[in-house]
Parts: structure tokens; sequence; C-alpha cells
């Protein structure tokens, strides 16, 4: 099986001004070509032997699969979570001008 070359990162966070500033962060970084915001979503969890309920703001980010790493590093960094939902989609298929314009806008920015 191939690897998938693009992906859809999804984080949650408890505020709309979270979620905000984590696609902000990333698109800006070029780590993302875009960021999503659903919200409110209801998160139902087991955390520390206890089942919470939680509203919750989710966003899905879109990005190349090399740049993953970079992009989970920056989410970790910026998340206030202590353990952040960070889970990757494959794209399994998607439209070849969305897809180069995908991988255009988080190509790393060389030699200013």
């Amino acid at each position: 099986m191939t690897s998938p070359a693009w992906l859809t990162v999804l984080t949650t966070t408890d505020s709309e001004e979270k979620a905000h500033a984590l696609a902000q962060g990333a698109v800006e970084a070029r780590l993302a070509a875009c960021a999503q915001i659903s919200a409110p979503v209801t998160s139902v969890y087991r955390w520390q032997n206890a089942i919470e309920t939680t509203e919750e703001w989710q966003v899905l980010f879109k990005t190349p699969a090399e740049r993953y790493d970079d992009l989970e590093e920056h989410l970790r960094a910026a998340h206030d979570y202590d353990i952040p939902e960070i889970i990757a989609v494959p794209v399994v298929r998607g439209s070849d001008r969305y897809l180069n314009w995908l991988t255009s806008q988080t190509a790393p920015v060389t030699g200013l």
C-alpha cells in the first residue's frame, strides 16, 4: 500500500478563540494550506477515571503528508491540553487543482 500524499489532520480545543489561534498559527507557518473550524461539538471521553462530556471546537487542517511531523510538533507546542487529540486521516482522492494548491501553500519559503 502506498502512503497518502495529503492528509486531513484534526484536533479539538475548548474555545472558539483557541481554535482560531491554532488554525491561524498553522496556516501562517505554512504547515497547513487551510484550517476549518467546526463548532461546537460535544465530546464524551474517559479522563482520569471519569466519563467527561465537554463542548469543544474541532479544527481540520489540510496538509501534505510530508508536513505532518512539523504540523504535529507545532500543534503540541501551541495546544494547552495535556494530551491533545491530533489525528491524521489520509486524503484518498481530490481534485488536481485543489491538491496542487494545497501543496503550493505549504511549501517552505526559501531564500528571501
